[in-house]
């Protein structure tokens, strides 16, 4: 009887030693670091345990599939894994991995409208990016506000459109109840227009609220707008002009055509970012009539149509200067 029982105990001490030992294998080898050499963004399809391991592995994270899914499977009282976009860091182990799939925040990538994009090119870049799912829904012209937006992977086209059309709603809002008292025009509409043709106006910061100031100016006095984006704008079918405007452009009957429609054009001709709002909807004080490019980046401005003349002179000379080169 002591001999059986002897036994039994020395049985009982062996397999716990065998026990611990395989424990001890088991953590370093969920402990161990991983093959990865550099941080790497990976995408984790929907599936099982078995699916993502073999992501995992083909990816060159883990070196073996089926010791990542045993781990996953003994420690699946601390969360599910996710499916996604994660960056896992150089030389993950199995613990590692397992952590990032459960615990950290998908990649967050970027997706910019740039100030005065166009609606086509804005969908152009949509259907381009190829991290976003699903058809470009219809926005029109001026809808979505210029901006950095943040998404993950796999995110529906339409889900980024409605959250640029919501920013620039909130923009305009916003700048419209902080705009200048008597501008001759009455309606948040009327301003996005204003500050669609300020944007393809003058890419110079400092020069957004002078630009507004001529083109107010030119309202309250009925004078035609004569701006060459929206004259553009027309002659490209509400697309980008490829060549320069001729004098055809500036003759043709056209809503937007503002060499030959006085007034404000029907509709904005670009995305305008909140600074171009800004300015339209409180615009430099002057009595400016006039613009023409200064050959620096920006614009002379003249209150008279002869000052203005000898600005394009000396525009047109640079001009010629610059083609003999």
């Amino acid at each position: 009887m002591r001999r059986a029982l002897r036994a039994l105990l020395l049985l009982l001490a062996a397999l716990s030693v065998a026990a611990g030992a395989a424990a001890l294998a088991a953590w370093r080898i969920a402990t161990a670091p991983g093959p990865l050499p550099e941080e790497r963004n990976i995408v984790i399809p929907r599936g099982g345990i078995r699916d993502i391991a073999e992501v995992l592995e083909r990816e060159g994270v883990i070196r073996d599939a089926d010791a990542f899914a045993l781990a996953a499977l003994l420690t699946r009282s601390q969360g599910p894994l996710r499916a996604g976009e994660y960056a896992f860091p150089a030389g993950a182990s199995l613990f590692d991995a397992l952590a990032v799939l459960r615990f950290a925040r998908p990649v967050q990538r970027r997706f910019t409208i740039a100030e005065g994009m166009l609606a086509v090119q804005i969908r152009a870049a949509l259907e381009a990016e190829p991290a976003l799912t699903g058809p470009v829904p219809p926005f029109a012209e001026g809808a979505l506000l210029p901006e950095t937006y943040l998404f993950s992977f796999g995110d529906s086209r339409e889900s980024l459109v409605r959250r640029a059309a919501a920013a620039m709603e909130q923009a305009l809002a916003q700048e419209w109840e902080r705009r200048a008292p008597n501008l001759p025009f009455s309606t948040p509409r009327e301003a996005l227009i204003l500050a669609s043709i300020v944007e393809r106006e003058t890419g110079v910061a400092e020069e957004r609220a002078r630009v507004a100031g001529v083109f107010v100016n030119r309202l309250r006095r009925g004078m035609l707008l004569q701006s060459d984006p929206t004259t553009a704008y027309a002659a490209a079918g509400g697309g980008v002009l490829e060549r320069p405007l001729t004098r055809a452009d500036l003759q043709r009957d056209h809503p937007f055509n503002t060499y030959r429609v006085p007034g404000l054009p029907p509709g904005p001709i670009a995305s305008p970012g909140r600074a171009a709002i800004r300015a339209a909807l409180n615009p430099e004080a002057h009595d400016f009539l006039y613009f023409v490019a200064d050959g620096t980046g920006g614009h002379a401005f003249a209150r008279t149509l002869e000052e203005h003349n000898r600005n394009v002179a000396r525009w047109r000379q640079i001009e010629r200067e610059r083609g003999q080169r």
